[in-house]
């Protein structure tokens, strides 16, 4: 039982941390400012354009292979999450855009330990599983992001008390753990990230620019993430390549924060980040990113106490994030 419960949690934790907000997007504009386009002596304008009421469509894939021994057992983890995103800006003025985001599929493939629970919102039947309900939920959820123009930062990000109400309402025993680290600053820390991939302005070949984010998930840890940024040069398809470099530096919670509704507490927890890529290729002339793929490892140990006892938990994770965007809903071809 006590296994179970451990294992269980380590999975919530890896799940939520995946799938609360995956990064959101950018917009474009075809027709619009096609002077900027061009190479000038600062080098190639890397920024995003914005349509107002013209959607578009962005598909994330991240594949998680984790292991984890704890209790002299070894268990191995691999999860497959796909994420169908529609985007639309509502509003575009001088200093800031409206961007309404909307999940509109999800696709999840996952194995713990040989035991394997499958869900695809686009199939006309479902599998029964035990999460089945819960990635039910995330279907349909809209947000509304004020992103500020000039930096890229989010300033404003609507639509999470809803979105809590329909997971509780698909798994009510998560309510408190969910209002903990859903917070609003939470969840326009996972935003901007993605907006930054890009500075905004003209930049030469071998510019670097960097963006730093601070994830503070309470009972769960902290994520303070290290972005670098290089633009490297034009493809031979017009598309502008930038290379990634992600640290991650993981904090424990503090002592004085409470559970939260986990069914245990991290004590103490030393995990580092190794062996970073990333490649992302942006269209200057539509102003977005055409698509990116990312690679991270991380490993170390956290010392956990469930039900009285304290164990160390050695964790190993290698994981791969691909983003494409089109013009076209991806679920729609999907499902024919």
């Amino acid at each position: 039982m006590l296994l179970r419960r451990l294992f269980a949690g380590l999975f919530v934790l890896g799940f939520l941390a995946a799938v609360a907000i995956p990064a959101l997007a950018q917009d474009k504009d075809k027709d619009k400012d096609k002077d900027k386009d061009k190479k000038d002596d600062k080098g190639v304008l890397l920024a995003w354009k914005f349509d107002k009421d013209k959607a578009f469509y962005q598909t994330m894939t991240t594949e998680t292979k984790q292991t984890m021994k704890v209790m002299n057992n070894d268990v191995v983890q691999t999860q497959k999450q796909t994420f169908y995103f529609k985007w639309k800006p509502t509003k575009d003025e001088s200093d800031k855009v409206t961007i309404e985001q909307e999940i509109i599929g999800v696709v999840m493939v996952i194995d713990i330990g040989g035991t394997k629970i499958q869900y695809d919102s686009t199939a006309s039947q479902q599998a029964n599983n035990p999460l089945g309900d819960f990635f039910k939920a995330l279907v349909g959820s809209k947000f509304t992001v004020t992103l500020d123009k000039k930096n890229y930062t989010v300033t404003e990000m609507s639509g999470r008390d809803d979105f809590i109400k329909k997971l509780v309402g698909a798994n009510p025993g998560m309510r408190q753990l969910l209002e903990t680290i859903l917070s609003d600053k939470a969840l326009k820390e996972m935003a901007e990230p993605t907006f930054a991939v890009v500075p905004g302005k003209s930049v030469p070949v071998g510019e670097t620019w960097k963006k730093e984010t601070t994830l503070d998930m309470g009972p769960i840890g902290k994520y303070v993430n290290k972005y670098d940024y290089k633009y490297e040069k034009t493809t031979d398809k017009g598309l502008e390549q930038i290379a990634v470099t992600t640290t991650l530096d993981y904090q424990q919670p503090d002592e004085k924060v409470a559970q939260g509704g986990l069914p245990f507490k991290i004590k103490s927890a030393k995990l580092k980040s190794k062996n970073p890529t990333g490649t992302v290729l942006f269209d200057k002339t539509k102003g977005r990113v055409e698509s990116s793929t990312m690679k991270l490892e991380l490993s170390g140990e956290l010392t956990i106490e469930i039900g009285g006892q304290t164990t160390t938990v050695t964790l190993s994770q290698n994981q791969e994030s691909t983003t494409t965007t089109s013009d076209e809903d991806p679920t729609v071809k999907k499902k024919g």
